[in-house]
């Protein structure tokens, strides 16, 4: 048992396959303890699925710093989380006074530093970075530190808070870690404890690698579980890799393979439809997405067509969060460090929290308190 609680409680190491290359599964633990297992995932995705509590982050802070220019640079606006984190930026920016101005590196890594120096050139008085590496952007956001221009983002570490190393001030973002772990636990309790998987990431994103290892290791841990595989696919390529994936996954596994996971949606986008023309029943393999909570995700899941779950950030709320940051640093205090709960999303729950319109929007009251605490009606 405290082997199970360890996989659950750790961010263990785990080595991800190159895109040539796959990491098989060691043996699991053993089989003895499977019961105790399968109640400790049931009880941890009954939680998670739980609609949402009252508003637990901020009820204090400046008043509104008007009259600001954003800048906000996009990894890709194909991605419905970052889509959806930006609609968020933009609505908050309506409410406390902002012009935004929106870059897109479109996916393209050689794309990054360019945009980046394109949006320092626009002059702006602060900066948002929705997806992309923090590190791996570190020569293009020194500029806008000697500038002192504060810098905020969604999704651009592996942990949320301030990126060390970097003027990233505040990362936004649930727990990457716990959103890995009760992706993968959900898997678990739906399968009985008996998922042959599959495990989607982008090696990439340190980020992607750290929630392909916690889910990893969860399945490991299961002990009537069995880890196929675990696939290095750049979510820039999906729509080019993921169909030649996953006939390649079928022709290797068939039967054995009843679960995908993945670091994000748009995976799904484009394995559910070979899925569908290769002939499998949507009983015969579930989906399930560690981030972030796409339109389609909800669509598949609603309809039942493969998908069975997504662990969807309140990509809305961050946006609001991701301008509250910024407000914060503009009146010289600093950021609240807030951490979004993790919720998952089933067929069971979709409706809550306006999941009827295909995204996850928490009924808390976020968009109230933040203009209380901007002094904004």
């Amino acid at each position: 048992m405290r082997r199970f609680l360890l996989a659950l409680a750790c961010a263990c190491t785990l080595s991800v396959a190159t895109a040539q290359g796959v990491l098989l599964a060691p043996k699991p633990v053993a089989p003895a303890a499977a019961k105790d297992f399968l109640t400790i995932a049931n009880g941890v995705v009954d939680a998670a699925a739980r609609p949402a509590t009252a508003w637990n982050g901020p009820r204090n802070g400046p008043r509104a710093q008007s009259g600001k220019r954003i800048a906000v640079v996009a990894e890709d606006l194909h991605n419905g989380g970052i889509l959806g984190a930006i609609d968020g930026v933009l609505e908050a920016a309506r409410v406390i006074g902002w012009h935004v101005k929106i870059f897109d590196s479109r996916g393209d890594a050689d794309m990054r530093l360019k945009i980046l120096a394109d949006a320092l050139a626009s002059r702006p008085d602060g900066l948002v970075i929705a997806g992309g590496d923090a590190h791996a952007l570190l020569p293009a956001l020194r500029p806008f530190a000697e500038r002192n221009i504060p810098i905020v983002g969604w999704h651009v570490a592996a942990r949320a808070g301030p990126v060390p190393g970097t003027p990233v001030a505040m990362n936004v973002s649930s727990n990457p870690l716990e959103v890995a772990r009760v992706t993968a636990l959900a898997a678990i309790a739906q399968s009985g404890g008996r998922a042959g998987v599959v495990i989607f990431t982008d090696s990439s994103f340190r980020i992607a690698q750290d929630k392909a290892a916690a889910m990893a290791a969860v399945v490991r841990a299961c002990a009537d579980c069995t880890l196929l595989e675990v696939r290095d696919v750049p979510i820039s390529r999906c729509q080019e890799l993921m169909p030649g994936a996953t006939r390649t996954l079928l022709a290797r596994y068939g039967s054995r393979w009843t679960y995908t996971l993945a670091i994000n949606d748009i995976y799904f986008d484009y394995a559910a439809p070979v899925l569908t023309q290769a002939g499998l029943p949507n009983a015969a393999m579930a989906m399930l997405s560690a981030g972030d909570g796409s339109e389609s995700a909800f669509l598949r899941i609603r309809t039942g067509t493969f998908q069975t779950g997504t662990v969807a950030e309140p990509l809305n709320l961050q946006g609001w969060q991701l301008v509250d940051e910024l407000n914060r640093l503009f009146a010289g205090e600093s950021v609240t460090g807030y951490v979004s709960p993790v919720h998952l999303v089933t067929a069971d729950n979709l409706a809550a929290d306006r999941g009827d319109r295909l995204f996850y929007d928490p009924a808390n009251g976020y968009r109230d308190i933040y203009r209380r605490i901007w002094q904004r009606p």
